[in-house]
């Protein structure tokens, strides 16, 4: 997608609404539900681990929180982003949680100007750009999360690893059908 400008239907409002509340409820169960703030103390080896998936957490909190407040998001996006937000924060706690009980100090985010530069923040002109940016940092943080979880020693932590990477992979495939990409065969890893 470029800056163009191209409508969105009602039927994607729609869907994105609809899509915001599925994704709650699954989002809701694996977060608040507990299992990732049960998660253990971290073995020294994975605590560099955790802090780049902080690190990335603070890089999609930021994307959302400065996209939510650029003006260009419709109501219905904007209720996803908000969403989309409170999972990233719920990660961050867990993550920094974790960093901590294995004595560690989490890794600070960067400021609003380092990540407008770095992600190019700058150049978002409508609802569009945003959308294909998050879809592009969701689908980055999924690949992420699922490329660490064989670094990690911790049965465990891996498998809140693979419970997160499902969570950015739901807010990828949400944001890329809401756009109206089609998703890639390479996608389809299983076919």
């Amino acid at each position: 997608m470029g800056s163009e400008q191209v409508p969105w239907n009602e039927g994607r409002r729609q869907f994105l609404a609809r899509a915001g509340v599925a994704t709650l409820g699954i989002g809701a169960t694996g977060l608040l539900g507990g299992r990732a703030l049960a998660a253990p103390a971290a073995q020294a080896g994975d605590v560099g681990v955790i802090q780049t998936a902080l690190a990335l957490e603070h890089e999609g909190i930021a994307a959302y929180q400065i996209a939510g407040k650029s003006g260009l998001l419709s109501p219905a996006t904007l209720k996803l982003a908000l969403l989309f937000l409170g999972h990233h924060e719920a990660h961050r706690d867990s993550l920094a949680a974790l960093v901590g009980k294995a004595g560690g100090k989490p890794v600070e985010p960067k400021t609003d100007s380092q990540y407008i530069s770095d992600l190019n923040l700058g150049v978002l002109k409508s609802e569009n750009d945003v959308v294909a940016l998050a879809t592009r940092l969701e689908r980055g943080a999924a690949s992420a999360y699922i490329g660490q979880i064989t670094a990690l020693k911790d049965p465990a932590l891996a498998r809140l690893f693979a419970e997160i990477s499902a969570d950015e992979a739901i807010h990828w495939t949400t944001l890329n059908n809401a756009a109206g990409t089609p998703i890639p065969e390479s996608a389809y890893v299983f076919a």
